[in-house]
Order: structure tokens, then sequence, then C-alpha cells
């Protein structure tokens, strides 16, 4: 759906994205994880056809960004969640909407169907007669949510799109991206919350001018940290570990307190035979449980590699 070759873009002689090569998949939630000035939005302006790149171009759906016919298209095509919600203050709520349907081309018979649609789904409808200017910054952010939605995008990107947004709402936006995912659209989402990316990410993308990392977060956590599980026994006696190291399956044995922590390939298949194995050594086994890894681990830790 997204292929970036050799993407880049230099502001003067700096450099804000170096060589990019990716690839997003039809119907993907992609996080793009990175610090702030690290060219996330840079990145989307470029994918969006609001700047050209310096060097390299991507292929959007078929079409070339670096072509002019093409980015037409695109931008007609695409929904974009700027950091700006982009609104005119003193137009109420479906007046702004009804604004961007009409250049959005969104057929007459449809639009007020679709602004009562997203407004009644981001919790607005009943402050569609009041003026934006009005309303709170989240508010306003579902108000952009809404506006890059209304033309029935296949690809959307989202930058920071729970930015302002209290507990609620962003778990109300958070399920709405999954919903939209269930309909095949590929988003495209640039986000400071990890916790967020983790769990509505099928990849990630750990980003600082140039790609640092990318796959499910899952599998980072995995490549970087292996799979560790912790067994709580009631009693440790003399010479566990080396009986452990023995079975072959498990590394890196360790003890603290009552309890050990070991690195296996896989617990769904190797828990069961631990277990036995301790019972079979006269071990009293009170807990067994994974060790889980944060993707703000792995975030801090490919990044400091990356100094």
């Amino acid at each position: 759906m997204i292929e970036m070759r050799g993407l880049s873009r230099s502001f003067g002689n700096n450099r804000v994205v170096n060589n990019l090569n990716l690839t997003i998949n039809e119907g993907e939630v992609f996080g793009f994880l990175g610090p702030n000035g690290a060219g996330k939005t840079t990145t989307v302006r470029m994918l969006a056809c609001l700047i050209r790149p310096t060097e390299g171009t991507a292929i959007l759906d078929g079409k070339d960004i670096s072509k002019e016919q093409d980015a037409m298209k695109i931008r007609q095509e695409i929904g974009l969640l700027t950091e700006s919600p982009g609104l005119y203050d003193t137009l109420s709520a479906h007046r702004n909407l009804e604004f961007y349907a009409k250049l959005y081309d969104v057929p007459v018979a449809k639009r007020d169907a679709q602004i009562e649609h997203y407004l009644k789904m981001l919790g607005l409808w009943e402050k569609r007669d009041e003026p934006v200017g009005g309303f709170s910054k989240g508010m306003k952010q579902k108000m952009a949510i809404a506006r890059c939605l209304l033309h029935e995008p296949k690809v959307l990107f989202l930058d920071e799109p729970t930015s302002g947004l209290d507990p609620e709402a962003s778990r109300m936006v958070r399920d709405f991206i999954m919903e939209l995912k269930g309909e095949g659209r590929t988003i495209f989402l640039c986000t400071h919350n990890l916790d967020e990316a983790d769990r509505i990410c099928d990849r990630i993308g750990i980003f600082k001018g140039s790609l640092l990392g990318v796959d499910a977060p899952s599998r980072l956590k995995n490549d970087l940290y292996g799979r560790s599980i912790s067994i709580q026994l009631k009693t440790i006696e003399p010479g566990l570990v080396q009986k452990l190291e023995a079975l072959g399956y498990v590394k890196n044995v360790a003890i603290a307190d009552h309890t050990i922590t070991m690195n296996v390939a896989s617990p769904e298949q190797d828990n069961p035979a631990l277990v036995k194995a301790l019972v079979s050594m006269g071990a009293d086994v009170q807990f067994v449980y994974e060790n889980k890894h944060t993707l703000e681990e792995v975030y801090f830790k490919i990044m400091g590699a990356a100094k």
C-alpha cells in the first residue's frame, strides 16, 4: 500500500529524513515512534504530498508522490490528521465539516449523513451548532478526526490522534482506530504514547532521522530481551541451578530469594516440561509467570544504542 524508496528530505544542510526504505501493508496499523525533531512529521508531510522529498520517492496505492498528477490524487484520497486541528473557529461544528466535505467532493446526498455519523460517533452531535472556537482542545481534536474521515479514505495519516484527550476519549479513539482497521484501512500513526502503540499497532518503526528498528512490538521485545520466566519455589535446594542448566532448553538461570529466573525459547512449550522436571527434583512450585518487557524499555534501549 505504501512503499518508501530511499525517501530523504533536507532543509538546507540539515538532513531530517535520511534514506528511508519501508513498506506499509494494506490494512495495517503502523506506528511511527521517535522523539520531537526526529523527522516523523516531515515524513508524513512527504507521504501526504505537502512537501517534496529531496531524494527518493514513495508509492502510495500505486501512485508516485514525486509525480504532480499522482500527488494531486493522493491529496484528494488520503485522510490526514495534523498536529494542529485546522478548523474555523467562527463556524459551527456542522458548518466546519460541511465545508471540508465540499473540498473532498463528498456527494451532496451523503454529506449530512456522513457529518451526523462522525459527530455522533465522536460524541459531538449535541454541539453541532456551536462555534468550534469555544471547544476544548480535546473536542477540537475529535473534530479534526471527523474531518479527515468524511470522504472515507483508504489510507489515514494520524499525527498524535489522542493528544489532548481525556482517558475515556482516548480509549474511544483507540477503539475507533481498531474499527477502521477492521474495515481494511491502512493507518500510519505517529505517537509519543508507547503504551498506545503497543496495544493497537501491528508493527512499529523507531525513527530518528533514519529507521533504527522495525517489527511487531512483541518481536522487538523478544529479539532484544529474549523470553524469560520466573518460578517461585517454597525452598531452593543447593545444586538446583546446575540441574536446571543441564536440561538444555534453559539458559541464564539466576536466583533471588525464593525465585528462579531463566530464559527459555518458548514458555508455552517449555513450561509444562520445566514444572514436571522441578517436581521430579523435589521442588515445591508456588507460582510460574512470564516476565514481560514494555515497549518503553525497547524504545529507550534502541535509542540508547543509536547515540
